[in-house]
């Protein structure tokens, strides 16, 4: 009997399920990232353009997103915090999910090609590609270097943003892609300190799982002390103001107290505070780029 969905078939729940496969709650930081490096940019796009271009990226995102569930559908089903995913749970079929995410790629690429320009369509897919196949398919499974090296999928979306109003990238937006390049690592392995036995068990080789905590523990401090380093360096070379840099100061503060506080830490309470912080240290430290700039 075919697996395929009529419309028919198409209820509120299968519309939610599909759209769990986008991975929304990473949508929305590519896509605040994507729409910084869109405002921070010289120039000027048109609303109807600055709105399909966030509109590709959340759909290149998204089937980045769904292809990642796809492959990883084995693992999803071990691991608690994935196995209520709509592949593992039997909510969508695993081969629809595959097509459903080739042909929002597509389309994310050729949209934003079309409607902006070939640098911020180029950027995009290289986006996707490394995400699918650099991260997914090769170092998720192989190194715990998969976050340090996979990280780079992730910190794309700014300059796409940039590109698709100027057509190029320069130094700035490359300085946005770094800041979200060396933030991935300790925001990550915070969460592995988490469920380090849930990948242990699926087999990932994630950080604490092949080296252990305390190596962890202090390679998410070293990685945040050079996350400090580099958030400075858009006010050191004139691209912000004051304001970014006293912001961006507090907020390295904080996070450099929470790594501090996970090394003596026994209990999993500092990593949990940590990796929540991070996100919200993301969200801050970008605003803060764009009042400054306003």
């Amino acid at each position: 009997m075919s697996t395929a969905i009529t419309s028919a078939e198409i209820t509120e729940s299968s519309v939610k399920d599909y759209f769990s496969l986008l991975k929304p709650r990473v949508m929305s930081l590519v896509v605040f990232t994507g729409l910084v490096g869109m405002v921070l940019a010289p120039g000027h796009l048109h609303p109807f353009l600055a709105i399909v271009t966030i509109l590709s990226i959340a759909l290149g995102s998204g089937a980045s997103g769904a292809i990642n569930m796809w492959f990883d559908r084995d693992i999803d089903k071990i691991m608690t915090r994935t196995k209520k995913r709509p592949i593992p749970d039997g909510r969508v079929n695993a081969d629809e999910a595959l097509g459903f995410g080739i042909v929002m790629a597509v389309a994310s690429v050729v949209l934003l090609t079309i409607t902006a320009n070939v640098v911020a369509g180029a950027l995009l897919l290289a986006a996707i590609l490394f995400y699918v196949f650099i991260y997914t398919i090769w170092l998720k499974r192989r190194t715990p270097q998969n976050i340090v090296i996979g990280g780079a999928a992730g910190a794309f979306p700014p300059m796409i943003g940039w590109a698709a109003v100027t057509g190029d990238v320069t130094l700035f937006p490359v300085i946005l892609f770094m800041i979200i390049f060396i933030w991935t690592p300790p925001h990550f392995w915070a969460l592995s300190l988490l469920i380090k036995d849930e990948y242990k068990n699926a087999r990932v080789p994630m950080l604490p799982v092949t080296s252990g905590v305390a190596l962890t523990k202090t390679k998410i401090l070293i990685y945040t002390l050079i996350m400090a380093v580099v958030t400075l360096t858009p006010y050191l070379m004139g691209f912000s103001g004051k304001l970014y840099f006293y912001v961006a100061i507090v907020l390295n503060a904080i996070f450099i107290f929470y790594a501090a506080r996970i090394q003596t830490d026994k209990t999993k309470k500092s990593a949990k505070n940590t990796f929540l912080f991070s996100i919200f240290y993301l969200f801050a430290l970008f605003s803060s780029l764009v009042i400054d700039a306003a």
